[in-house]
Parts: C-alpha cells; structure tokens; sequence
C-alpha cells in the first residue's frame, strides 16, 4: 500500500495525462502473460506475429525490460509526463537523458540486485522506438481516444462529485483517509509519499492491471490506473444497424449511430467504416443537432458518444449491438 499525503494545494494542483511510452513498455506484460490481458488478446496474436520481424538483439533487450522481481518494469522508463499530452518522441528522449546510474539502479530494483546487459538509455530508447512503431503506433489514435475519454470522464466525475469521490474511484481497493490516498500497488509494497507542493499526477493506462506508482518517495507522484472502456479498444465487428432505424435515418447514419459504441473520434469512425472522414463528419453533424450524439473536446481531440436518446435507439430489436 503506498500512501499519498495531500493538502488542499495538492489536490488543486493534480493534473491527468496520457503516455505513449507508458502504454509501450506496460504492453510488454500482455506479451509475457498473455493470459492475464485476455481483452488484449486480438492486439497480442498481431504483434508477436510483428515481432517476427523485429531484429532478434531488440527482442532480446524487450524481454530483458520486464524485471524478474514481480514482473516490474524499471521506473525511468515511464517518467512522469510534461504535458497532459506528450508525444512518443518527447518521452523517449526524456528516457535517453536518463543518468546511467540511475537507469542502473532501477533496472537492479527490478531484477533481484543484478544488472543484465540491456545497454545505456539511448540504446534502450532506441529500441522501445522501433518496438512503437511496429506494436503501438498503427493503434495510437484510437488508443489515444479512450485514453483521452477516460480523463474527460473523471473531470466530470471530479467537477459533478468531488475530488475525493473521483481518486477512490480510480481502483476497487483505494482509499482516502484524512488526507491521505492510499492506493494499493501490489506486491507488498509499503511506503508514505508526501507530494508536498511536487504535483500529483494521474495517468490512465490500457495495460496496466490496476494501480501503479513508481517505486521510492524521491520519485516524481505519479499513479497509473486501469483506464474505462478497454473491452472496446480490438472490437471491430460491423453489424447491421436495425432496418427500422436505417429507414428513418438512413443507412450510413444509422451505421454510423451504431458504430458509436464509446467515445471515439472521426477519424477512428472512417476507419472503422471504411468511408471518408468527411462523410463521416457530415453525418456525425446531422445526428448531433438531432440530439442523437453529444461531442466533447479532449486536449486536442474531438470526442463523439450516443447520448441517452441515441443508445435508446440503437438499441432497438431488430438488429445486433455493438
């Protein structure tokens, strides 16, 4: 149980962010133990299948990355995030500037003592780059928008119910006690943090298994939570809208009503699809002004989600949900 000691400051100043890299080296434990992601399981068969074409020294140097000790990932791989939403390209060179000593000492955390041979940070940067580009970076924009949804939802949560009601949702087993947040990270881990004016950051993740903080006080306060709506991330099934709802709408709306199964963006929508964004668009504009879909903004990201009358109505017999 690591314990988070915050004032009225603290709370104030909590932020969320997403992680490209976060997402990277997290997704190396459904590889390992791909019976524990088994929501993962579509991206899994994919990528080990990639991996075959990856050069036999960076799989190497991949495995080496997850810890012996529990399966840990060393803490400099994941730094905190600069901003709400940074790019690969940003985390990996706050990676490559890591201290040798201090990328040394994690990778010893996590390996009970010993130093396998992985190579200095910018080698290992180097290859979690390539890793990206062949295992993460074809899915990133539709995995950036549930990431993105899940911190537009807990801003809500936050604003409609408290501070406090939001962080204990993050995780069945978090706590608040008189100031203190105590989130459950496994393995025994026992620990008080006091954030002390540093920040508190929050950090949904799609392969992390609950809550996850880096290990040791000194670190940046930072906790990882298991983000919302995962179970739709590989789905890609196309069913038939209900023929009453395509009369009325028509088709492509009603494919397009049907298809919004979560908070998802227009471009993931023409993917999905296989139209124009500027189809779907046009078509996302009509269902909007008939209140039939809500949008939001994300950071950058403009979200699309059914609202209440739109689930109603595609959820009407005559055709199978998304």
């Amino acid at each position: 149980m690591i314990s988070y000691s915050l004032t009225a400051d603290d709370l104030g100043n909590m932020r969320f962010a997403c992680s490209p890299l976060l997402e990277t080296v997290t997704s190396l434990w459904a590889l390992r133990w791909p019976e524990r992601y088994v929501l993962h399981l579509p991206w899994v068969k994919r990528t080990r299948d990639l991996l075959a074409h990856l050069d036999p020294a960076d799989v190497t140097v991949l495995n080496g990355l997850v810890g012996t000790h529990h399966g840990w990932l060393p803490d400099f791989l994941a730094p905190r995030p600069v901003t709400p939403l940074p790019d690969i390209a940003t985390e990996l060179d706050q990676v490559r500037h890591t201290a040798p000593a201090k990328a040394a000492s994690d990778i010893r955390a996590v390996n009970e003592g010993k130093l396998p041979r992985l190579g200095n940070p910018a080698s290992i940067a180097s290859v979690l780059e390539r890793y990206w580009q062949l295992a993460i970076a074809p899915h990133w924009t539709r995995m950036q928008a549930l990431l993105e949804a899940d911190m537009l939802y807990r801003a809500r949560q936050m604003a409609h119910d408290s501070t406090v009601a939001m962080l204990t949702g993050l995780d069945t087993q978090a706590r608040w006690r008189e100031g203190t947040f105590h989130v459950n990270a496994g393995f025994g881990l026992r620990y008080d943090v006091a954030v002390a004016g540093r920040g508190l950051s929050l950090v949904p993740g799609l392969f992390v298994p609950g809550t996850i903080c880096p290990v040791g006080q000194d670190e940046p306060p930072t906790i990882a939570y298991r983000a919302r709506g995962i179970g739709t991330l590989w789905d890609n099934d196309r069913s038939p809208a209900p023929q009453a709802i395509s009369d009325l709408i028509g088709a492509g709306r009603a494919g397009v009503l049907a298809a919004l199964n979560g908070p998802t963006t227009t471009t993931d929508l023409a993917r999905r699809l296989g139209v124009t964004a500027s189809a779907i668009s046009q078509h996302l504009a009509v269902l909007n002004r008939a209140g039939l879909v809500a949008k939001a903004r994300a950071g950058r990201t403009v979200l699309y989600a059914r609202t209440e009358i739109g689930e109603q109505l595609a959820s009407q017999p005559g055709g199978a949900k998304h």
